[in-house]
């Protein structure tokens, strides 16, 4: 056996391990493997024809919006489509994604490249939230819809819980300014900072800034969703005790 076959069975055994220990319903381990592989380790190994798990988080965000839609469809006979958008946007939002992945480990068991691994790429919102959605694209393909559907509702069941408790859709940036401002006027600024991925599955960084001082970072699929995050995280440090800086006269 040569190295390189002896370290792809040793991967094999890492991710049969994580199947295991994580009680994924995937039997395909190389369909598994290829979830847990970032399109930066791909590029850096294309002498070894790596595949990356894009094609399986498309997939693996269909079968998440498919499955969250139907449980909100049956479960809220009465809401009308704009209270189940919404609803299910807060579930299915990238945080809610990575959580889910944190929960079960998948940041320890990716592939990355040197420039990820050396950046925080284990922890990172965006790589974690797709890494679920292409975990969930692996048991969709190995056992079809209602295992991916069970698997999908067993690990978002805090975020569903929330949404039953009426508890989704908050408007964090309401908020913000009117905590903001009881000190008096102050500029609240929202920048893009970074966006990454195709357009059809876009991830956006917002910063957020009172009076020029960076108090909130905050990750979505579009702007609004990140301007929420950020003003979200920005409210939460706020709250313990952060300084927000006079006005500019």
């Amino acid at each position: 056996m040569s190295r390189i076959e002896r370290r792809k069975q040793e991967r094999l055994d890492e991710v049969r391990r994580f199947a295991k220990e994580s009680d994924i319903p995937v039997h395909n381990m190389e369909l598994l493997n290829v979830a847990l592989t970032h399109t930066s380790y791909a590029n850096e190994h294309r002498n070894l024809k790596v595949h990356d798990n894009e094609r399986l988080e498309f997939l693996g965000d269909a079968v998440l919006d498919l499955a969250v839609g139907d449980y909100l469809f049956r479960r809220f006979p009465e809401w009308p489509e704009g209270d189940l958008t919404r609803a299910k946007a807060s579930v299915v939002c990238k945080p809610a994604c990575a959580e889910c992945a944190a929960n079960f480990h998948v940041g320890d068991y990716m592939l990355l490249g040197r420039g990820e691994e050396m950046s925080g790429g284990r922890t990172r919102v965006s790589i974690l939230g797709n890494a679920f959605e292409s975990v969930i694209g692996a048991v969709y393909l190995d056992n079809g819809y209602e295992v991916a559907a069970k698997f999908i509702l067993g690990h978002m069941q805090k975020f569903l819980d929330l949404v039953d408790q009426g508890i989704y859709d908050h408007d964090y940036k309401s908020d913000l300014q009117e905590i903001a401002q009881k000190n008096g006027d102050v500029d609240i600024r929202y920048e893009v900072v970074r966006d990454e991925g195709p357009d059809h599955d876009k991830t956006i960084w917002m910063e957020l800034f009172i009076n020029g001082k960076a108090l909130g970072t905050g990750i979505g699929k579009n702007k609004k969703e990140a301007a929420q995050n950020a003003a979200k995280e920005a409210i939460e440090r706020l709250h313990k005790g952060e300084s927000v800086p006079p006005s500019p006269e």
